[in-house]
């Protein structure tokens, strides 16, 4: 979402039910963010003890990503190049990643999960793979659908009817 302060809110904004409701909204969502970042914290932990959370999302973007430039991560996580190359030396001497020549650029190496690294991370994942399913369990398959379609128009910045992805909701 993209904040604009430079610009007057519309008055039906500002009214107290909804500046309560997104109070609200607001709270939920640090809660949720809150247990993200320990459920990053322990899969770090049971993926290398002692790594940062930080690390573990590099590493987590480079198993998704597949092969992939620092350059490319850096951009991706808007991240500065010199800690990307840290971190990535870091993942390197634990055996997570390894490097490989670009096969279309001589002077740039593409980063890949070891085998050993990407078993793992399925290994540090495993505990918590169940918890969202289990959260879920007595919402019908409507609702959570529902609720990833309001998520998206809210990481989107728009009104949950507009058009998604170019398509009507």
């Amino acid at each position: 979402m993209t904040a604009h302060a430079d610009l007057p809110a519309p008055e039906h904004l500002l009214d107290e039910e909804r500046l309560r409701a997104a109070a609200a909204l607001e709270a939920e969502i640090g809660g949720l963010i809150g247990r993200f970042r320990r459920v990053v914290a322990d899969n770090a932990q049971r993926l290398s003890p002692g790594l940062l959370p930080g690390s573990y999302k590099l590493f987590t973007m480079i198993v998704k990503t597949g092969p992939v430039s620092s350059s490319t991560l850096a951009e991706l996580l808007q991240a500065d190049k010199g800690q990307i190359s840290r971190t990535v030396r870091e993942l390197e001497a634990l055996g997570l990643v390894e490097r490989a020549p670009d096969p279309h650029d001589g002077r740039s190496a593409l980063l890949t999960a070891t085998a050993d690294g990407a078993s793992r991370l399925a290994a540090a994942r495993r505990p918590n793979e169940s918890l969202l399913v289990q959260a879920l369990s007595d919402w019908s398959v409507t609702d959570i659908d529902h609720l990833s379609r309001l998520l998206r128009a809210l990481s989107e910045a728009r009104r949950p009817d507009a058009a998604e992805d170019g398509r009507a909701s």
